[in-house]
């Protein structure tokens, strides 16, 4: 796997398959990126033409198909300009940025790789506001990050002093990008990330529990005997329809919700607290 930093104008090859390739099928290019799988689907990601590599997965497993190839620029990818971003009290930078000398806001170095979650996505930043609400109002000492991506919610609740971050994905190179951005930003000792599913550890009791995940989990995750154990909790990545299916089922609940947010009348973020808090 290529460890060649991305830059804005890095071209990107990518090759998108129907299936998913065999764990014990290695993919040895120096070139190569990564493989994000989603929905029984494959994106291959190259920083050169690799069909010889494709093509030789195609004749090893009958079950893939490609279906259609790319070629863009690592900025193309990400869907806007890669540059430093203010994001209320953080100010989140590429890898290539150095932020100046004495800056007062949080600073958070993102290398979100060819994984999606760079701090552009309305939910993403909702989630931020959320989190700053919960620092400015309690201790915020430890927190659960499920659907983790690049990790850049679990990396901000570390920069406001959080002490104890268990960050987790279902998704084997977004785990990678999350640890290796907790690496860059020095948060060794106090973020945990672990790719696997996400609903086991709502049985950790937190002080802030954070989901920006598919309904189809989060609403498996509510239901668990854990939820009610974390004091606070922020649930988003929700579409109109499935926000309302998450109020009904929070409404039977001991819980308070506290803040809802709205962006472009599509994506809803939740905030609120467990009733014993």
């Amino acid at each position: 796997m290529s460890n060649t930093p991305l830059t804005p104008d890095s071209l990107l090859y990518i090759y998108y398959l129907e299936g998913k390739i065999s764990k014990d099928r290695r993919i040895v290019n120096k070139n190569y990126l990564g493989t994000w799988e989603e929905d029984g689907f494959s994106f291959l990601f190259f920083l050169k033409p690799a069909s010889e590599d494709v093509n030789d997965l195609l004749a090893a497993d009958e079950h893939l198909q490609l279906l259609d190839t790319f070629e863009m620029t690592y900025e193309q990818w990400q869907g806007g300009k890669l540059e430093p971003q203010q994001l209320g009290s953080f100010l989140v930078c590429p890898p290539w940025f150095s932020p100046p000398e004495g800056e007062p806001s949080q600073v958070i170095t993102l290398d979100p790789g060819v994984v999606f979650g760079n701090g552009l996505h309305p939910t993403t930043r909702d989630c931020l506001q959320a989190i700053e609400i919960v620092g400015m109002n309690k201790t915020l000492s430890s927190m659960l990050d499920l659907g983790t991506g690049t990790g850049i919610l679990a990396l901000a609740a570390a920069s406001l002093g959080c002490q104890k971050v268990l960050a987790v994905d279902f998704n084997y190179l977004a785990a990678q990008t999350a640890q290796r951005n907790v690496v860059a930003n020095g948060f060794e000792n106090k973020i945990v990330t672990i790719n696997g599913q996400a609903e086991p550890f709502t049985a950790l009791p937190c002080d802030l529990l954070v989901a920006n995940i598919h309904y189809d989990i989060m609403k498996d995750i509510i239901s668990s005997s854990g939820f009610l154990r974390q004091k606070w909790f922020i649930l988003s990545g929700l579409l109109k329809s499935e926000t309302e299916k998450i109020e009904r089922q929070l409404a039977a609940m001991p819980v308070h919700i506290l803040n809802k947010w709205t962006r472009d009348g599509t994506w809803h973020t939740i905030l609120g607290i467990t009733a014993a808090e």
